[in-house]
């Protein structure tokens, strides 16, 4: 087996990276945070929460004391910093070597232009974690997880990769559609990143029925766009993709969001990864990474997406203190949605 390299040892490449070092695979976890590297490798890698508990003895190092070629790379940092994260990698990666972006956002095509998409392989993963301290973090539930060459080809290497997240997640899937899973989360953290702008929890904000003249249009807006851009979004996690599509009823994607509830509720992670970012942190987050996808390709495809560029904004602005966090904040957003024609008496 060659050495697995998680590069971002964080919520997500931490939990994969625990699970694999468990089951025996020969990895070693690169991360830029100093204080979170000796943890690892002076107590090991410590996984709470009600999926699992367990702790393994890991090896991790800064980015630049990366000395070995690298055959095999997730790549697991935050959306924003994965152009700083392939100025270290690329040079590092071998000949052949791959890359798995276990990312938000549509970061594959970032890597593919950096190292080709015949080196580039996507993921998609949809289970909650936070790191709690160095050293220690708390997976919060099971999601769907999948992976998949960009070109949705069943490749020798795909295969393996597959069974590799197999350990992690024994329901993960292999697909020949995994642009489709990205967008369909992009049309999902567009909801996150408006229950982030509250206070409260993601259910409380998805289950609000006063919100879902809101919520609904603004998912039907990252829809629209993946189909005009010739994207067939995937369902995962009672994320229904078709619920938000152009003519659907209404009812449909109110039940959508129940399913949303439900898994939500089930979960002993409570707020997204964007609120902590913004409530606990304190720091940037991945809106521009992700939800300008939404924003950028839609105008390419002529896709008007008014209420998404006025969550961006408000998100931008809890970035910069200038907006408190509030449950009003997603009613707000509807004064970006257009008004009806008025009909001449």
């Amino acid at each position: 087996m060659s050495r697995l390299v998680i590069w971002g040892a964080g919520a997500m490449g931490g939990t994969i990276g625990a699970s694999l070092v468990r089951a025996g695979h020969p990895v070693t976890f690169v991360d830029r945070d100093r204080d979170h590297v000796q943890a690892l490798n002076r107590n090991g890698l410590r996984i709470t929460g009600p999926v699992d508990s367990f702790t393994v003895s890991v090896r991790a190092e800064a980015p630049e004391a990366v000395k070995d070629p690298i055959q095999l790379a997730f790549l697991c940092v935050k959306s924003h910093h994965t152009q700083e994260a392939l100025d270290q990698l690329a040079p590092r990666l071998d000949g052949n070597g791959v890359i798995v972006s276990v990312q938000n956002g549509l970061c594959e095509h970032w890597i593919a232009e950096r190292v080709g998409p015949e080196r580039t392989v996507g993921a998609f993963v949809n289970y909650g974690a936070d790191v709690l301290e160095p050293g220690v973090i708390h997976r919060g539930n099971r999601g769907a997880t999948v992976v998949g060459e960009l070109d949705g080809a069943r490749t020798d290497r795909i295969v393996d990769i597959h069974r590799l997240f197999k350990v992690f997640e024994a329901d993960a899937v292999l697909t020949d559609n995994i642009f489709g899973y990205l967008w369909g989360k992009l049309a999902y953290a567009s909801l996150l990143f408006a229950t982030a702008s509250t206070p409260d929890s993601i259910a409380e904000v998805l289950g609000d029925p006063g919100l879902r003249s809101v919520l609904i249009p603004l998912a039907r807006e990252a829809v629209a766009v993946a189909h005009a851009h010739g994207v067939r979004p995937e369902a995962f996690d009672g994320f229904d993709p078709g619920a938000f599509a152009s003519g659907a009823p209404f009812s449909r994607a109110e039940a959508s969001l129940d399913d949303l509830v439900r898994f939500n509720r089930a979960s002993a992670k409570t707020h997204s990864g964007v609120w902590r970012d913004l409530a606990v942190r304190r720091r940037k987050t991945e809106v521009d990474a992700q939800l300008s996808w939404i924003v950028e390709v839609g105008a390419r495809h002529h896709v008007s997406t008014p209420l998404t560029r006025a969550l961006v904004d408000q998100i931008h602005e809890i970035e910069d203190g200038a907006r408190e966090m509030k449950r009003s904040n997603v009613v707000e957003l509807a004064s970006a949605l257009p008004l009806p024609p008025v009909r001449e008496p």
